[in-house]
């Protein structure tokens, strides 16, 4: 009875064993852990631009780099090209466009109008030369001056032409131009109206060519009575030298005859 027991016992302990090591053989296998994802590398800061170096180098710019760093207008520029997602677009004369400037002069500006009329020669954007196309479309375009500082532009055929209200300029070539910063040279200085008015002086009438008489006439007069002169003297003398011939004549036959007579 009780090795019966005993028997029952067992079977019933390797039934139970059994039946847990087939559940752990059938059970799925645990997911693996999941790797989280790279995070991207940031995208590298743009290179700095050194606005005095690039005017520095070009050009010659020097007349218009000295009046930037007096005005402290570089400051702005430079802020404006290097931590700002817009950019900047600078216009910059040589220096024989500030030589050509007599009137009117920069002398005569105040401190704030000479900053104004630097900022007017920058625009808060970067513009590739393809995009004055649509600038021309849109009228008076706003710069680094504000309010009433604009200029307008027109694309003719691929040049582009500023008007500054006083001054007429056009772009003659590109220094830099790579996105944030456009540098291009232009030939006049842009002068405001909003500084100097709407008294814009006259564009000079170009000088009446000189009268030249043809030089012609003088000598052919001339020749012709220098040449009537000569052909007149034979005449004159052929008529004297027979009226002495006729008066020699007469005194012959005088003589001859009153010999005749004495005899």
């Amino acid at each position: 009875m009780e090795f019966s027991r005993i028997f029952m016992i067992s079977c019933s302990v390797l039934l139970l064993c059994s039946s847990l090591a087939y559940g752990q053989a059938a059970s799925p296998p645990a997911p693996a852990a999941m790797s989280p994802n790279p995070t991207p590398a940031p995208a590298p800061a743009p290179a700095y631009v050194n606005l005095t170096y690039l005017l520095s180098v070009a050009g010659p710019f020097h007349t218009f780099l000295d009046y930037l760093e007096s005005t402290k207008v570089i400051d702005t520029f430079q802020n404006q090209a290097n931590n700002t997602e817009q950019g900047i677009t600078i216009f910059v004369p040589k220096d024989n466009a500030f030589e050509a400037l007599k009137k009117p002069s920069l002398s005569n500006l105040s401190d704030d109008q000479l900053k104004s009329l630097f900022l007017f020669h920058a625009l808060p954007k970067y513009y590739a030369l393809a995009d004055f196309d649509h600038l021309s479309a849109k009228g008076p375009v706003s710069t680094l001056a504000g309010g009433q500082y604009t200029l307008n532009f027109t694309d003719d055929s691929g040049t582009v032409h500023l008007d500054s209200g006083w001054s007429k300029t056009k772009v003659t070539s590109a220094v830099h131009s790579t996105d944030p910063v456009a540098i291009y040279q232009v030939d006049k200085v842009l002068l405001p109206e909003a500084i100097f008015g709407t008294d814009i002086p006259p564009t000079p009438a170009p000088a009446p060519a000189p009268d030249i008489s043809p030089a012609a006439d003088t000598p052919s007069a001339k020749s012709t009575e220098s040449g009537s002169s000569p052909k007149s003297s034979p005449s004159n003398s052929s008529s004297y030298r027979m009226m002495n011939l006729g008066i020699w004549s007469q005194l012959v036959l005088a003589v001859f005859g009153g010999v005749v007579l004495f005899f």
